[in-house]
């Protein structure tokens, strides 16, 4: 009778509840999913982020290359029109909701002067700011070393990126300076500018 009466008591059967609520695997799999998937959502956030700065870094690059190398195939005088289906172009070829600046020039070297002179040098969307005599210079150790009156078509084209998911990464700056001589003629001349006369402008706006 005592015995009996011990085995019906709940505290004596505790312990044997406690082994068995220990035993137990019920819910394992939404504790651990609880824990982990923070952690995977963090990871996976961080790989897409970082996978798409270099993948538009690389389309950035590729619309100035392309944009490059179809103005250096030109053998006929460019004009406002056509600089304008270049900017348009870059933008399809990005194919980003943010802002695309579109600088291109088109850059002389001279051996007497040891100098870089600017042929004619236009601007495109957030972009605001031309080369000139005066400031070209300033950029010299981008260029590349020429002969004597030999030009290069420079495309630069400036593009930021905000981060798709906030993992760390700044606002990345997307700026790209592609340098290309003329293909199939001395120079790319555009329409209304005084070049392909191989002379510089001593005592105009933009010189030293």
């Amino acid at each position: 009778m005592l015995t009996a009466l011990i085995q019906k008591t709940p505290c004596i059967a505790q312990p044997r509840n406690l082994r068995a609520f220990r035993r137990g695997t019920e819910g394992n799999v939404s504790v651990e999913f609880a824990i982990y998937a923070p952690l995977l959502l963090a990871m996976f956030a961080s790989i897409y982020t970082f996978f798409d700065a270099f993948r538009r870094d690389s389309v950035n690059l590729k619309a100035a290359y392309t944009i490059s190398d179809l103005i250096s195939r030109e053998t006929t005088a460019i004009n406002d029109d056509y600089l304008d289906s270049m900017y348009e172009m870059a933008k399809l070829l990005i194919r980003q909701d943010s802002q695309l600046g579109l600088r291109v020039s088109v850059v002389r070297w001279d051996d007497d002067d040891a100098k870089y002179y600017v042929d004619w040098s236009e601007v495109r969307g957030t972009s605001d700011t031309t080369w000139t005599d005066a400031t070209i210079n300033t950029v010299s150790g981008k260029l590349p070393d020429m002969p004597d009156q030999e030009r290069v078509i420079l495309v630069e084209t400036f593009n930021e990126m905000a981060p798709a998911f906030d993992v760390g990464l700044p606002t990345l700056n997307l700026d790209n300076f592609i340098f290309t001589r003329p293909r199939f003629a001395p120079l790319v001349v555009f329409e209304g500018s005084a070049t392909g006369s191989g002379s510089h402008n001593d005592g105009g706006e933009g010189t030293d």
